[in-house]
């Protein structure tokens, strides 16, 4: 009796894997397109803390990273404009920009994932910040020499910058956090890749 050998198996194989090649890397834009803008919660933040640094700490300083549901303010539900959630959580502003006397350190820090970012923030809290002295704390086109000079000589309300700069600045002593009351994270913003600043390794 003759054998009789069928083909198709091997056929199929090489359409799966001409199917497999095919199939495109995913890639991060198109998965957060996905997903649809959602304010961000203080249990982000958490977890995030968590992640980062849970493969290096014991579970005792895991624990310490843990900041109480009183550390956090309401976060911006995306109803409302950067000016008019700044005045909703932070009611007595005119107060505590009077208070504020020290030098090398500002009273709210707003960090963002770009200087671009940043400029737009500056510009839509006019409303708000009314005549207090901003400074603009992240590297595109300000040397940080001058940044330190500034912190130095001058007296700063609000900082809005990039947290590579805010970093640099703090670890170099030219910005202290004592006096500081708020800082607000630019969290729901998503840049042209559609990417928060979470989304972002270096961050």
């Amino acid at each position: 009796p003759t054998e009789c050998f069928l083909s198709q198996p091997e056929e199929k194989q090489e359409s799966t894997v001409k199917a497999k090649k095919r199939k495109k890397k995913k890639n991060i834009s198109d998965v957060l397109q996905k997903s649809a803008p959602k304010p961000g919660v203080p249990a982000d933040l958490q977890n995030l803390l968590t992640q980062h640094f849970g493969e290096n700490r014991s579970v005792i300083e895991i624990e310490e990273l843990k900041l109480s549901d009183s550390c956090f303010l309401p976060a911006n539900d995306l109803t409302h404009s950067f000016s008019s959630y700044l005045k909703e959580i932070c009611p007595k502003w005119a107060k505590l920009r009077r208070n504020h006397k020290e030098k090398k350190s500002v009273v709210m820090l707003v960090l963002c994932s770009s200087a671009l970012r940043s400029l737009e923030l500056i510009k839509s809290m006019t409303a708000f910040k009314g005549d207090c002295r901003v400074i603009k704390l992240f590297a595109k086109h300000i040397k940080i020499k001058e940044q330190m000079n500034m912190l130095e000589k001058g007296m700063f309300h609000i900082g809005i910058g990039t947290p590579a700069r805010v970093k640099a600045l703090v670890e170099q002593d030219a910005l202290y956090l004592n006096s500081t009351k708020y800082v607000i994270l630019d969290w729901n913003w998503r840049d042209q890749k559609l990417r928060r600043m979470m989304d972002i390794p270096e961050v």
